[in-house]
């Protein structure tokens, strides 16, 4: 997972960071799934927990990481059908046919062969066109793989190559949150790579865990779009802005958005999607869907799941700027 699907950033804002009487601020960072996290858990006493965090993402690692050739996941990507997979493995397989399932096929992690073919994966970019591009689209397909009752999985085809970077990410954040919550620890945040679970609230400042959105038309350096509190909740945000791969001959710029359905990439007048929703994989997925989907499409699945809110930031018809809040994202927002 060293190039795990850039997101779109989010920056912690830590206010009033005055440690208090009988309150510790515990932090810890490092880097992991190629990208960086940054932990802070607050407790009675001084801990570390450092060990616990590498063990998780080890696993996790081991378990889904496409860039480890002995992990489960490339093993299985290889065309080893006796692999038997994790319960890691087995959550995120059903957070993913839960997301696909409702976005009509546009949550896909069955792009694999395509992500590889564009250039955004670990496998050998090739170059396409549409006979090509069409080809590769009879190796996708959430309904050509199944998981079994002994945990292995089935492949229609061994060229079926599973790209589970677009939820894996959000998963590592939850699995970290449940540590701290068998260690119990009731007030933390915890960020990798820009996603955000957070639980409790900032003691430091006697308020709600406080994170800021970037503005995805700002190209170099950072300058915030939205803040927002969150408090018991996971946010994961999407952006083309930074990730995307310039063909060295025409110039042409391919973002890494990849629409299962047409096997190209995805250019669309959404710029950049933030969700939250109660856990960090749920909200990473559906992130990186709306990236996927037209505005309209979004909006109706929001509109069919109390269970999300969202933030999408997009270009109207005349090439304007505009700002899609669901209400209760809205409440979320600082004024």
């Amino acid at each position: 997972m060293r190039r795990i699907v850039l997101l779109l950033g989010l920056v912690v804002l830590l206010f009033g960071c005055t440690q208090k009487k009988g309150q510790v601020k515990n932090q810890a960072w490092g880097n992991a799934l190629g990208t960086t996290y940054s932990i802070i858990y607050i407790a009675d006493k001084e801990l570390d927990y450092q060990q616990e965090i590498d063990s998780v993402f080890q696993v996790l690692n081991q378990s889904m990481s496409t860039y480890i050739p002995s992990s489960d996941i490339s093993k299985i990507n290889e065309g080893d059908s006796t692999v038997v997979v994790d319960d890691m493995f087995k959550e995120v397989f059903d957070v993913s046919s839960d997301v696909h399932k409702a976005s009509n096929g546009y949550f896909d992690p069955t792009i694999g062969v395509l992500a590889n073919a564009w250039g955004f994966g670990p496998g050998e970019q090739i170059q396409l066109d549409s006979l090509r591009v069409d080809s590769l689209l009879g190796y996708v397909g959430w309904e050509k793989v199944k998981f079994n009752s002994d945990n292995t999985i089935s492949k229609a085809h061994p060229s079926i190559r599973f790209d589970f970077n677009a939820v894996a990410k959000g998963y590592a954040i939850d699995r970290l949150g449940a540590m701290l919550d068998t260690k119990g620890i009731e007030n933390y945040l915890v960020e990798v790579g820009g996603e955000v679970l957070a639980k409790g609230t900032n003691l430091d400042s006697g308020k709600q865990w406080t994170v800021g959105i970037d503005d995805p038309q700002v190209e170099t350096g950072r300058e915030l779009k939205q803040i927002v509190s969150l408090e018991d909740m996971a946010m994961a945000s999407s952006g083309n802005y930074r990730k995307f791969r310039v063909d060295p001959e025409t110039g042409e710029k391919y973002v890494h958005t990849i629409n299962p359905k047409t096997g190209y990439t995805k250019n669309s007048n959404v710029l950049a999607t933030s969700v939250v929703a109660k856990t960090c994989a749920v909200a990473d997925a559906y992130a990186t869907t709306f990236m996927a989907m037209d505005l309209e499409e979004s909006k109706e699945i929001l509109a069919n799941h109390d269970e999300l809110e969202a933030y999408i930031i997009y270009l109207d018809e005349n090439g304007v700027t505009k700002e899609f809040f669901t209400p209760g994202f809205e409440k979320l927002v600082k004024k």
